[in-house]
This record gives C-alpha cells, sequence and structure tokens, in this order.
C-alpha cells in the first residue's frame, strides 16, 4: 500500500507578515527554510531595488553643466554668450583694444536683432569667431511643460531640440559665411537627450571651467576676481548681450593684469576642449 508522506505547506506572504520568522522557520524541514529565508529576503530587497533603479534614471536624465578645458593646457580661451538683446559694445572694445580674442556664441535670436553689431565684430575676424547658441534660446533639455531650466522651458520633444540647434546653426551660417562647428545650448546644461541629439547633428558641445559674471549677473568685482583667477587651461564662460552689467567693468580691471602674467588668449578653433 502506498502511503504518501506529509509534505509541509509553504507559508504564504501573509502569513509570513503575521508570524515571526524564527517560529515559522523552526516549523519547516531544512530545503524549505532555506527556500523561504531565500525568498523572504528578495521580497525585503525588491523594494530598495526599485528605488535604486529609479533613482539611477533620473540622476541619468537630470540636466548637468558639461566643464571643459582646453589641451594642451597652455592658454586661456574666453566665450561671450549672446542669448538676446543688445550688444555690449564696451566689452567688444575692450577686446579690439588689447587684442584679446574670443569666441562668441549667438543666438539665431540675438543675430536677427544686432546686425550692425555683427558687421563689425565680422571687421575683426582675426580676434572673433561665431559659434551656434541656438536658435531661439531654449535649453538642450526635453521635459515636460512645466519643466524649468533656470526659469527658461525646456524642450517638448528632441524633434524640436534638434530645431533649436539647427536653426542657431543655420543662422550663424547664414550671417557670418562659416558654419559653426561648436553648440552651447541655454543655461550650459544638457540632458542625456540634448547631448546625444547635438553630437548626432554633428557639432561638438562647448563646455567651461570659470563662469565669470553668472549670467551677466555678477557685479564688476566679482567679475574681476574671477577672471583673475585664471589658470592656463581654463575656458571661461560670460555674457557680450547686456551693456548694463559688471561684466565688461570686470573685464577691463582683470585682462590687463592677466596681460602682465602673460597669460595667452585663444578661440576654441585654435585648440581642443576636453572634459578635466
Amino acid at each position: 500500500m502506498f502511503i504518501m508522506k506529509h509534505v509541509p505547506r509553504l507559508p504564504s506572504l501573509p502569513d509570513l507578515l503575521r508570524f515571526r520568522r524564527p517560529l515559522l522557520l523552526r516549523r519547516l524541514p531544512a530545503a524549505a527554510g532555506a527556500q523561504l529565508l531565500a525568498s523572504s529576503c528578495l521580497l525585503l530587497l525588491m523594494p530598495g531595488l526599485a528605488a535604486t533603479r529609479a533613482a539611477s534614471a533620473t540622476v541619468q536624465h537630470q540636466p548637468i553643466e558639461l566643464h571643459h578645458r582646453l589641451s594642451p593646457p597652455n592658454a586661456v580661451a574666453l566665450t561671450l554668450d549672446a542669448c538676446s538683446g543688445a550688444v555690449d559694445q564696451r566689452l567688444i572694445d575692450l577686446l579690439v583694444e588689447l587684442r584679446v580674442p574670443a569666441t562668441l556664441f549667438v543666438t539665431k535670436r540675438w543675430l536677427d536683432r544686432n546686425p550692425d553689431a555683427v558687421r563689425q565684430i565680422q571687421q575683426h575676424s582675426d580676434l572673433f569667431e561665431f559659434e551656434n547658441h541656438g536658435a531661439h534660446h531654449v535649453p538642450a533639455v526635453v521635459g515636460p511643460a512645466s519643466q524649468r531650466l533656470f526659469g527658461m522651458k525646456v524642450q517638448p520633444d528632441e524633434e524640436a531640440l534638434r530645431a533649436e540647434v539647427t536653426g542657431g546653426a543655420e543662422a550663424v551660417r547664414a550671417a557670418t559665411g562659416r558654419a559653426p562647428r561648436y553648440f552651447r545650448g541655454a543655461g550650459a546644461a544638457y540632458d542625456s537627450a540634448g547631448q546625444h541629439a547635438v553630437q548626432a547633428l554633428g557639432y561638438r558641445i562647448a563646455g567651461f571651467s570659470v563662469n565669470a559674471d553668472a549670467g551677466a549677473t555678477y557685479p564688476a568685482t566679482v567679475v574681476a576676481a574671477r577672471l583673475r583667477a585664471v589658470k592656463p587651461g581654463d575656458v571661461v564662460l560670460a555674457h557680450m548681450n547686456h551693456p548694463g552689467s559688471g561684466t565688461a567693468e570686470g573685464f577691463a580691471r582683470a585682462l590687463p593684469e592677466l596681460l602682465q602674467r602673460g597669460v595667452v588668449f585663444v578661440k576654441l578653433s585654435q585648440s581642443m576642449l576636453v572634459q578635466p
């Protein structure tokens, strides 16, 4: 006669939550207890694993600044953004007077509003080069309508992001006769979609290592102090579209001192950007 051996039932999750684990394990054979212990550990770990994955995905999609330096680190590059508005004529005149070159990141909006300034700057092509700052100064970040980067709305999708990049490039080419090679997005921060789109279009993202004027909000004393602290290899970010700011005065105080120290300035086309 065949006699079935009693096989103990594994407790359900409610059982697991209702009783103490040591009591349960004492009631089970060794193999079943080990299986239960492994299952319970996995259940306890699953929420943590899910949270870790979610946090990792969030970090990957958060906009980040890209920090670049020059290679070889034997000079300093001045990069000036023109988002919209006017031209800081005092700053441009200072650079011409001191024979200090700079790379100018301009938007289509700024080019359309300042044709006379563009023509004047082009008369000093040995000092200045134009690069792409986008069409409408919308960040290279894709997100919902509620998302902001430094108060600016981000792109609704990757198609709009590509249009921002190509629209800025076409405007630079039309205004100067030269195709840009670098792109700097509004706010100088990028999510993974923004970085991929810019690079897929064949442009290099221009980061920085020294923020000299924080969007033309710093007073002249702070701008000058930040410039005095630059080292060979630095890429300086400042703005040339706020005539009433402290940027031009800060440059006027610091640039002569830097030149006396023997600091050499170059355009981005004369060097290479690398991440530190």
